[in-house]
């Protein structure tokens, strides 16, 4: 048998109809940009999480740098954010001239809260959080943290579109959520889009401005923008997927559980999960020592796996002006070198699913 790390094709097949609907009434419409579908989207996406508005833009990372940027924060300017992060995240800081500081993780791969205080300096404006793998970080004490610091809080929501932490979802205890609609995310588009939830009508209003070129009224420009528009036909097939988004998380869940309940071997490590959260599970991560022993043991059997993610930011060539080495971040780095996302999505069948945990059980 085999058994591909993701399948993005399983997800479409089970709405097909839908899809191909929503995708010809747009081609139809002759309207392809910022159009009824966009805002349509727009408003279901903030309704879903529970924030006053949403902002569709071109991807995860728009949201991520022009999430800093409409905050005011650039050359200078410190932002806390977790080390074991994807590089997205960081960037999102870089590109504006800000500083990233580095946190480790706590065991559910999140930024650990207890060192996020030590790290803040005269020069911190803000703290990004990661949900990473679907799951929410400890929301009340970092909430708490920004509050008695007057910091920004911008939450990096690319992995956990319908997470929850306690009654609240994930994007919305921040002055800004960032979410990707890449295609492999729980709530995936069908090629690159991505939004921002916040409670702001003045943050709102300059993203929508800033994601058409700097434009509040046609052809009059008030700030140097971007294009970060998402198109008619990829808010269109997101609402489709947004209706279902409770069904294929708690599809998901399901999932999850029985990898769980079935992965029976102590030379893994499985993933743990926080109190008082609801997870979508967006990757279901375990962490072997001998890890490359595994991939290929399970390459033999036709089984896939991804690492999410083998290089830190802080040893990437691309941050090497930064000036870290191996071992400023310890944890953050073993993670790195032990962690592997098996295989894992929406339409995986009880077959695959046992053909995977027996292989492992046998490692």
């Amino acid at each position: 048998m085999k058994v591909a790390a993701n399948r993005l094709d399983r997800g479409f097949n089970q709405y097909r109809d839908e899809f191909e609907a929503a995708a010809l009434e747009v081609l139809r419409s002759g309207y392809y940009i910022l159009g009824p579908h966009v805002e349509k989207f727009e408003q279901e996406f903030a309704a879903y999480t529970g924030a006053k508005y949403a902002v569709a833009l071109a991807s995860g990372l728009d949201a991520l740098w022009l999430a800093f940027k409409v905050l005011g924060i650039g050359e200078g300017d410190e932002v806390i954010v977790p080390a074991n992060t994807y590089i997205a995240s960081v960037m999102g800081i870089t590109i504006n001239g800000a500083t990233p500081v580095f946190v480790e993780p706590d065991e559910y791969y999140n930024i650990n809260p207890n060192k996020v205080e030590e790290k803040i300096t005269e020069k911190t404006k803000a703290v990004l959080v990661v949900h990473l793998y679907g799951q929410s970080c400890d929301m009340n004490r970092i909430s708490a943290i920004c509050k008695n610091h007057s910091l920004f809080l911008v939450e990096d929501c690319a992995q956990s579109h319908g997470a929850m932490a306690g009654d609240r979802m994930t994007g919305t205890f921040g002055d800004i959520g960032c979410f990707s609609f890449y295609p492999s995310k729980n709530l995936g588009a069908f090629g690159d889009g991505g939004c921002i939830v916040t409670n702001s009508d003045i943050i709102a209003g300059d993203m929508k401005m800033y994601r058409n070129y700097g434009s509040s009224k046609r052809y009059y420009f008030d700030v140097v923008g971007a294009n970060s528009r998402l198109d008619e036909i990829q808010a269109a097939l997101l609402s489709v997927r947004l209706k279902h988004l409770d069904e294929l998380n708690a599809e998901r869940q399901k999932l999850a559980e029985k990898y769980l309940e079935g992965i029976d071997n102590d030379k893994f490590i499985l993933p743990a999960i926080r109190s008082g959260v609801t997870t979508v599970w967006h990757q279901f991560v375990i962490r072997a020592k001998k890890r490359d022993e595994l991939i290929e043991y399970l390459k033999e059997r036709e089984i896939g796996s991804i690492i999410h993610y083998p290089i830190p930011p802080h040893l990437s060539k691309a941050y090497s002006n930064l000036g870290y080495k191996k071992g400023d971040f310890p944890i953050t780095e073993e993670y790195a070198d032990t962690v592997l996302s098996l295989p894992f999505y929406n339409g995986m069948t009880e077959e695959e699913q046992d053909y995977v945990i027996n292989a492992l059980n046998r490692f």
